[in-house]
């Protein structure tokens, strides 16, 4: 049995993969096109709203992946509704751990498996936004030099 739960749990993990893959890199390019589009005065307030699409774009990938681990619950018989199998499954997809639910003992390691897959694709999402505050940061950091050059550039010709 501990074979069969690792087989279902890896294809589960693998298929979280893909699909946590697919949005974070969709979103730190939707984020460098939006960047790259907005003028240069507002660019810190107008990288905010391509940021907000970018992290909740993220943020429903790992809810399709909760539903996925929750759809798969119902499909083995763990349980019966859909909003139990994905309430569970986000608690274990989180690590919570509360406990109100214990699966049965032939998929028990299904449980840890969703929640060591959760750390690891939540770990994913928060290093895409870290890949994307970076690039706010240098942009800030770039206009700021910009700014300063073309100030100094001024006073020089002044004088």
């Amino acid at each position: 049995m501990i074979l069969a739960n690792l087989v279902v749990g890896f294809a589960a993990m693998l298929v979280c993969l893909i699909v946590q893959a697919a949005v974070a890199f969709w979103s730190v390019r939707y984020y460098v096109r939006q960047s790259s589009n907005t003028a240069a005065p507002r660019k810190f307030i107008a990288g905010i709203r391509p940021l907000l699409i970018a992290m909740l774009a993220m943020i429903a990938g790992n809810f399709i992946q909760i539903t996925l681990w929750g759809v798969l619950f119902l499909l083995l018989g763990e349980l019966d509704e859909l909003y139990e199998a994905i309430y569970h499954s986000a608690v274990n997809f989180a690590s919570l751990g509360y406990g109100d639910f214990v699966m049965s003992k032939n998929r028990k390691l299904l449980g840890p498996l969703e929640a060591v897959n959760g750390v690891v694709m939540l770990g994913m999402t928060s290093a895409a936004l870290m890949v994307i505050l970076q690039q706010i940061i240098k942009d800030q950091r770039d206009e700021i030099i910009a700014s300063a050059r073309q100030s100094i550039g001024h006073d020089d010709a002044s004088d």
